[in-house]
């Protein structure tokens, strides 16, 4: 059986225990992913401590064609790099080639490296004084990724901390480690030297390794809160920066005014695209007045089409849930739901998808007369599991959303745009679409929600991610003649 290894300095490197990797849509076992610990983290740090060295002095020339050379193998290879997610991670291949198509975006915006890493210049400041200011990297940095974008997730970092001059070190879900090791051997091909990109894989053993490591300076999460905030605590009680996203509860409102075969249309995909195991996923649908009887009966229909099966079978649109316990968390709270009061208008529970009856499967599951004190509201279920709460008003809509512990993701459907703008002016969400259901921004914008979705206060990629990954120094010249004074004051300095 296949294992997978760690990546340090340019190359394999065994661990001394290893974990099973399984196909959601069988239920088998298919490889072996390396546990690594303490010592494998102190190795990948010592190689990238060394690499760092010569990568932080490279040009911007040399970084920036390692990135268009890497940009292009992500083109190149992205139906492969698609079968390998799929198969681990259980979404369609198609999903899985979206991910790295929003990944590479990322890539793109470091391509430009050039002009976003500009500084300032000030003349004359002070008589015969100047100013400008620079960023340099800073040093050995990582990364700890969630299992739902094995892909995308990593190239929101990793790319922006080496294109900036940083080394990194990933640690990747140990549940599809997979597409961590082929991203490395695609930089590898694209000219990146040994040890400025490394792996090592592992459970929480690792991640500790990782937050308390002196030798690294700053930490990338996407996670649930409660390991956000944990991962926040330790990594700044160790001196790190700390970029920590956390879980989310994400909130489509839908409007009287609104179409609602269009707003339905949108929702179910975003409700149940990826079996709903995103952090962007709609996981509530408000529905305002006269709009919720008619918006429940579409929803219903386009629940009951979603075709389920394995993520590599043509016209799949849903694969199944990444693990059994996943599964049977996301159909155990279905059954709660319909206890607290829910009316289950589609039960996904108990699907069997013929030759693959043990796979991890769930069908789409639609509850309607939803209320925020039930589980189904509350907790963060990450399955296919669509929430409908009914309100009277947008007002009583954006309170319902403001409520909320989460603030990651929301979204609009209206054709109001006095609406869409007191909406998108009064949630305390971070990121909100107005007709669109999954509001993740362009690369050239960065990622991040508000409250319990974001834990301090950095969000991921973008403008912000070159800034996470760099620090500015300032400095004052001046060239005075030698036939001018050499007298200093004593006074503290003043422009003149």
């Amino acid at each position: 059986m296949n294992t997978i290894a760690h990546w340090i300095d340019g190359q394999a490197v065994p661990g001394t225990d290893t974990a099973p990797v399984f196909n959601p849509a069988t239920g088998a076992e298919q490889a072996r992913v390396a546990l690594g610990g303490s010592a494998d983290v102190d190795t990948a740090v010592a190689a990238a401590t060394r690499a760092f060295e010569a990568w932080s002095e490279s040009s911007l020339s040399q970084r920036t064609q390692v990135m268009f050379a890497f940009r292009q193998l992500l083109v190149d290879h992205e139906e492969e790099l698609g079968r390998i997610i799929s198969a681990e991670h259980g979404k369609t291949v198609d999903d899985a080639r979206g991910e790295i198509t929003r990944g590479r975006e990322v890539v793109e915006f470091t391509c430009g490296l050039g002009d976003v890493l500009k500084g300032n210049f000030s003349d004359q400041v002070s008589r015969g004084v100047d100013v400008h200011d620079f960023r340099q990297p800073l040093g050995v940095v990582a990364g700890i990724t969630p299992f739902n974008f094995p892909a995308m997730v990593p190239l929101w970092m990793h790319p922006i901390a080496i294109a900036t001059g940083n080394t990194f070190i990933l640690k990747p879900s140990e549940r599809d480690p997979s597409a961590a090791n082929f991203v490395a051997e695609l930089y590898r091909k694209a000219g990146l030297p040994d040890g400025v990109f490394n792996i090592v894989h592992g459970g929480k053993p690792a991640v500790d390794a990782i937050l308390t490591h002196p030798g690294i300076r700053a930490v990338s999460f996407v996670g649930s809160t409660p390991i956000a905030k944990y991962v926040h605590e330790q990594a700044t009680a160790h001196g790190k920066r700390v970029q920590a996203l956390g879980g989310a509860k994400n909130h489509a409102v839908v409007l009287p005014d609104a179409d609602l075969e269009y707003a339905a249309n949108h929702i179910t995909a975003g409700a149940y695209g990826s079996a709903g195991e995103r952090c962007m996923a709609v996981s509530v649908a408000v529905a305002v007045g006269d709009a919720a009887d008619g918006l429940v009966e579409v929803l219903a229909r386009k629940a009951r089409e979603v075709k389920v099966g394995p993520g590599n079978a043509p016209g799949t649109d849903m694969g199944p849930l990444v693990t059994k316990a996943a599964q049977e968390r996301v159909e155990n709270a279905v059954g709660t739901a319909a206890t607290q009061g829910a009316t289950i208008v589609v039960d996904g529970r108990g699907l069997k998808i013929d030759g693959h009856e043990d796979g991890f499967f769930t069908g789409p599951s639609l509850l309607d007369h939803v209320t925020t004190d039930m589980d189904a509201y509350r907790e963060e279920l990450f399955g296919p599991v669509l929430a409908i709460v009914r309100v009277d008003t947008l007002d009583q809509a954006i309170h319902l959303i403001n409520a909320n512990p989460y603030g990651n993701g929301t979204a609009l459907f209206t054709t109001s745009g006095e609406a869409a703008r007191r909406f998108q002016r009064n949630v305390h969400v971070g990121m909100i679409g107005v007709n669109v259901p999954v509001p993740v921004p362009m690369s050239y914008y960065s990622f991040g929600g508000w409250k319990d979705s974001l834990i301090g206060d950095s969000p991921i990629h973008g403008p912000e991610g070159i800034r996470f990954y760099t620090r500015p120094k300032v400095v004052t010249t001046r060239w005075p003649q030698q036939a001018q004074s050499a007298a200093a004051g004593f006074d503290f300095p003043t422009s003149d």
